[in-house]
């Protein structure tokens, strides 16, 4: 069976999307350009997000006192090794808010990028309250030049999870956002967490829902990591009746169904998480993302389901 987005697999992969987009394999390399939150520098809260601690996710090679060029060659260097035929790259302004900062100093930094030969564009992750109209139309600019992802952090489409998890901004900020940046023609991302304290399975797949009538291009799911000296870790060994601890195979279960009611227009980027061995607080599932994707893909075939085998656009 062909799906309607052109492959036999069963949900719109972001691997099938760029050999399209590109006509062969595309790498993030990831960048830390040395920007903040407002919700760790005062502005809208302190601390920042009771989850976060960007060491668990960051590359070696992400060095925020060496410059954005120097990262890149870096990142392509490294990529080599284990991918020898990629030669296409995105640069990846992955840690923290990295539209935080005045607009011309943003310029300044993705241009910078965008002029390293080899990079054929860029994703810039953000928060929805770290854009203005007069960013997103700089990025809509960028975007008819070269290759733009703007990525939000969604993370919960519930206030009250928000304003636990010290988010600093509301649902309906998120909305605003991801609508504004789509209006511009601007490619829209979004990040979810499956598993914050409080939530229930009814709430991801009502969320599930609910994100698919928003005009996103791509979607990524991260199950909740626990790391280890977080505000979150110290929470959870108060209040573990608020977690759900997800075996592998559940956690496979429960984003299957959240898969077959999602828009099949979106490219899903992943249905999982990693973070650097040794500061996750709970015990891992012993095996790397490919592992974990190919028994997802065993796991819709098994129960003859797809990306969004129960979608309905009026929903």
């Amino acid at each position: 069976m062909i799906y309607p987005w052109g492959t036999e697999r069963r949900m719109n992969a972001y691997s099938d999307y760029f050999k399209k987009k590109f006509g062969g394999r595309v790498q993030k390399i990831s960048i830390n350009a040395g920007f903040s939150c407002p919700n760790r520098d005062g502005t809208c809260g302190t601390g920042g997000c009771t989850f976060c601690d960007n060491r668990a996710f960051n590359p070696s090679y992400n060095d925020p006192g060496t410059s954005i060029a120097q990262q890149i060659r870096q990142g392509m260097d490294f990529h080599r090794i284990r991918y020898k035929r990629v030669e296409q790259y995105l640069a990846y302004f992955q840690a923290y808010s990295n539209t935080y900062a005045d607009l011309e100093a943003l310029k300044s930094i993705y241009e910078q990028a965008i002029a390293i030969p080899g990079i054929v564009g860029i994703v810039v992750g953000t928060r929805p309250d770290c854009v203005d109209e007069e960013k997103l139309d700089y990025l809509q600019e960028l975007s008819e030049r070269i290759y733009v992802v703007v990525e939000y952090g969604i993370e919960s489409l519930l206030n009250k999870t928000l304003r636990r998890v010290n988010r600093g901004h509301d649902v309906e900020k998120t909305s605003w956002a991801i609508h504004e940046t789509a209006k511009r023609g601007v490619r829209t991302g979004g990040h979810m967490i499956i598993g914050l304290p409080g939530e229930t399975r009814e709430d991801f797949l009502d969320s599930a829902r609910q994100l698919s009538k928003w005009p996103l291009n791509s979607i990524k799911f991260h199950q909740l990591q626990l790391i280890r000296g977080t505000v979150m870790a110290r929470e959870y060994s108060e209040q573990p009746e608020d977690f759900i601890g997800f075996t592998m195979q559940e956690y496979l279960q429960l984003m299957m169904e959240i898969v077959g009611r999602l828009n099949p227009a979106f490219v899903v980027e992943r249905i999982a998480g990693e973070v650097t061995p040794g500061m996750g607080l709970r015990e891992g599932w012993g095996v790397r993302y490919d592992a974990v994707l190919r028994a997802f893909e065993e796991l819709l075939e098994q129960h003859d389901t797809w990306q969004g085998k129960f979608f309905k656009s009026d929903d």
